[in-house]
Parts: structure tokens; sequence; C-alpha cells
């Protein structure tokens, strides 16, 4: 399974915070068992948000959105998720007790917007100060402060999508003194032969000179493997 990765904020395409999801999700997903199908970092434009989080929905994949969920003028996420499930905008009570416990009083009348969420969403847990994300549609809205998402992301996969019997491993090898021109009838091949896995090579030109070849994938990958070591040897390769 492939996973999609927003990252939504002004601050991050001006430079003035420097990502650090993208990171820990592709490596939070390999020891899952799933990979990263694409990453985007989007303005907080409210238009765009929606249209973006629209063409996602109909995708199908799930995505993990971080930012943009508080309560300032310029967090539209919440909203827009909305919009782009087409449903209104709630007050989610399990969401607003939690808030209210958080925050007493100081609750109203603007942090009590984070409860606001669309209809029909299910809470994230916030284990840093108990404000919740939301999820819709296979859609995980958590903040953008990483000591806030990154455990709330772990929460999503232990709950929701539970390890794979099979878990997504990699194999590879070092062909030396070779191009990948010369590896490009045996990449097509086993991408052919075996398109349950990726194929990927990765050539490295300098003191040393050679093409990494290797294949992800989960079960049945052993074999696969396997097979291109044996198709190298025939070619000369090993």
């Amino acid at each position: 399974m492939q996973f999609g990765l927003i990252v939504i904020g002004d601050e991050i395409l001006s430079g003035r915070r420097r990502d650090r999801h993208f990171d820990f999700f592709r490596e939070l997903l390999t020891a899952h068992g799933f990979s990263l199908a694409w990453v985007q970092i989007l303005p907080d434009v409210p238009e765009l948000l929606v249209q973006r989080l629209t063409d996602s929905m109909r995708e199908g994949l799930p995505v993990f959105s971080c930012g943009g969920i508080g309560a300032t003028p310029d967090d539209y996420t919440r909203q827009c998720a909305a919009e782009a499930a087409g449903v209104s905008s709630v007050r989610h009570p399990e969401a607003a007790a939690l808030i209210q416990n958080r925050f007493g009083d100081d609750a109203f009348p603007h942090r009590i917007r984070m409860a606001d969420l669309p209809a029909g969403a299910q809470i994230i847990p916030n284990p840093y100060n108990q404000v919740p994300g939301f999820s819709i549609n296979q859609h995980y809205f958590m903040p953008g402060f990483p000591d806030m998402a990154h455990p709330m992301a772990e929460w999503v996969l232990n709950t929701y999508y539970p390890d794979d019997a099979h878990p997504q491993k990699e194999m590879s090898l070092r062909v030396y003194d070779v191009s990948e021109n010369e590896l490009m009838e045996l990449m097509q091949d086993m991408t052919q032969e075996y398109p349950a896995f990726k194929l990927f090579s990765l050539p490295r030109i300098g003191d040393e000179h050679f093409v990494e070849l290797g294949l992800h994938g989960r079960a049945g990958l052993d074999k696969a493997f396997a097979d291109m070591k044996s198709r190298l040897k025939k070619l000369g390769l090993d």
C-alpha cells in the first residue's frame, strides 16, 4: 500500500521553516511495510487546498496532511477538507470536550473552533496537548508541528493499517564496469515478468563505476532477486 503526503503552510514554501515531515513519513511508512506515492507542499490558499484535496480524495489512496488545522485566521484546512469531502463543518462533540478540558474557559471564543470538523469525521488523538486531529475519506489531518503530528501518524498506522504479514523490503547489488544502457534489456524483462515488484537502478560514476540494481517488494522478492542474479551471471556480469 502507498500513501500520499501533503504538507501545508506558506512558511515552508517561503523557507521561514524547514520541512521535517518528508523524511519522517518515508521512514515511518517503510518501517510498517508501506511507501510514499507522492508528496505535495501547498500554500495556505483555500481554493488550491480544496482543489488538491478533492483530487486526492477521488484518487483513493490514504493521505497524511500536516498543517493548517489550528484556530488562527490563516488555518483553512478544516473547512477546505469539509468542502472537498462534500460535507458541512460541524462542531465535533468529542473534539470540543477535549479542547475544553485542555484549556478551560480559555477555549472560548477562539480555540474551540478547532473542534469544527467535517461532518462524519473521526478524531485522531494528540498526545502532546490533547487537541485532536481528524480523519475523513482516508485522509488524516494533523498539526504542522512535528512533535504533535509524528506520534499521531504512528497512531493512525497502528490503528487503521496494522503491519502486513509480508512487509516491504529492498534487495540490491552492485554491477561494476557497466552502463545502465547495457542493462536495459535485462531491466525491461524483469519489469515485465515481475510486475509486483518495483525495479530501480542507480548509476555511480567516479572513483568506482557501477550500477546499483535492485528490487522493492513483498512476498516472493527473494525469488525474483535470485532470478535477476542468475540472469546477470549468464551475461557475465555477476
